[in-house]
């Protein structure tokens, strides 16, 4: 077998032709995927890379806030079955903290409606900023929903939940 250095240098230039040929095939893949974050017109491809990178990590915060969301709604779809299915025999609540943002649930009986009163007070006693309330009614329960901002220490949550603890053993 005859060894030819012409050729396994053509060889080599053409594995390198399509590996570069592949690398541009996958980055206009990318670039096309990715919406662009830079507002100048002429971004080098390190600085596109690294904005497909920001991107995609935001993405995965986003997901894992959905999981989390998801799994608190399933919570409660949990919470209405098992309030319908055995009667509500005292107030529940749950509070989930993203950031300085708490999310409150509060499900009573018909019976227990001072209750959504009461935790109000406690969050303007606190400080917080209530951003949102709303309530939904299923049969003999009342599916309360409380969104605010809450200022000052990280034991805001604790203190909110501590004082919602000591009324909803009063009901």
């Amino acid at each position: 077998m005859e060894n030819n250095p012409s050729s396994s240098r053509t060889d080599t230039k053409s594995i390198e032709q399509n590996r570069r040929n592949q690398m541009k095939d996958l980055f206009s893949k990318l670039n096309s995927v990715v919406p662009h974050q830079s507002s100048r017109d002429a971004t080098s491809r390190p600085d596109k890379i690294g904005e497909a990178t920001n991107y995609i990590k935001n993405l995965q915060i986003k997901l894992e806030k959905m999981k989390e969301k998801r799994n608190n709604l399933i919570d409660i779809e949990r919470s209405k079955n098992a309030s319908m299915n055995m009667g509500l025999k005292s107030p529940q609540f749950k509070i989930q903290q993203m950031g300085s943002a708490l999310e409150i649930v509060l499900v009573t009986g018909m019976d227990c409606q001072f209750m959504f009163n009461e935790t109000i007070r406690v969050l303007q006693e606190e400080g917080s900023d209530i951003v949102n309330a709303s309530y939904t009614v299923v049969e003999n329960a009342v599916f309360h929903t409380i969104h605010c901002q809450v200022g000052g220490s990280a034991n805001g949550a604790l203190r909110i939940s501590e004082k919602i603890k000591k009324y909803l053993n009063g009901c």
